[in-house]
């Protein structure tokens, strides 16, 4: 394996380590961290293979040095964890791997004898790159939600009703259906095996600039009409 300061190459592939993806896009390395684990187990069922893993030792601020896990990723690997960060840090770590692909590649002639198109072809590699990468993502989310198809929010039954929401969710705690916790309302353990309703997620940036994740009840048909008896 050989070394470099940015990148190492295995083989003829080429790999980022999480240290510098975290340098590159401002975020710290143990978030970084945790993004790969969070999505490593997505990856390895979609293509059958983990993250590669090594070390490094770091100098501590009180002297000595410790070991720490760094994840050494190929280009499609580190922009697939990059659907987990927003939009700056992404174009950041994809201007980082244009750079380091300069680098070590030969620009190619054009074909029609105008110098180098290495630029053009280089910049539609990575948009197909990050397609691919949000369509694993999207397909993940719509994995983790495909119990809740067909669900109603509690705002598409409160029009049928013609009233609130507050006026439902209200209704729903005060018959003990529904509780809140977390900042959210959760279904009460005795109505839970009833296929009343289930829990959807949605995904959203922090004003930290993380995507998270949220998730909140919506309602079946069954749970549909179990409210109107309340109304």
């Amino acid at each position: 394996m050989e070394k470099g300061n940015e990148m190492t190459i295995q083989g003829n592939e080429q790999r980022i380590s999480s240290l510098d993806i975290a340098a590159v896009t401002g975020k710290t390395h143990a978030h970084v961290l945790r993004d790969i684990r969070n999505m490593e187990q997505a990856w390895e069922k979609e293509c059958g293979a983990k993250f590669g893993r090594s070390s490094e030792k770091v100098n501590m601020p009180q002297g000595g040095v410790r070991l720490i896990p760094v994840y050494q990723l190929t280009k499609t690997e580190s922009l697939y964890v990059a659907t987990k960060f927003n939009d700056t840090a992404r174009a950041r770590l994809v201007l980082r791997w244009e750079q380091l692909e300069k680098k070590s590649l030969t620009p190619h002639p054009s074909p029609n004898g105008e110098g180098s198109n290495y630029s053009q072809k280089l910049l539609v590699t990575e948009a197909e790159m990050l397609q691919k990468s949000d369509e694993i993502r999207r397909q993940q989310i719509g994995d983790e939600n495909r119990p809740a198809d067909g669900c109603l929010t509690v705002r598409d039954i409160a029009q049928l009703l013609r009233t609130t929401v507050k006026a439902v969710n209200k209704a729903l705690v005060a018959e003990g259906v529904q509780y809140w916790n977390g900042g959210r309302y959760k279904l009460a353990p005795k109505y839970a095996e009833q296929g009343l309703a289930q829990d959807r997620c949605f995904h959203y940036y922090g004003l930290d600039g993380e995507k998270k994740e949220r998730a909140y009840l919506v309602w079946t048909p069954i749970g549909m009409e179990f409210i109107r008896t309340i109304f």
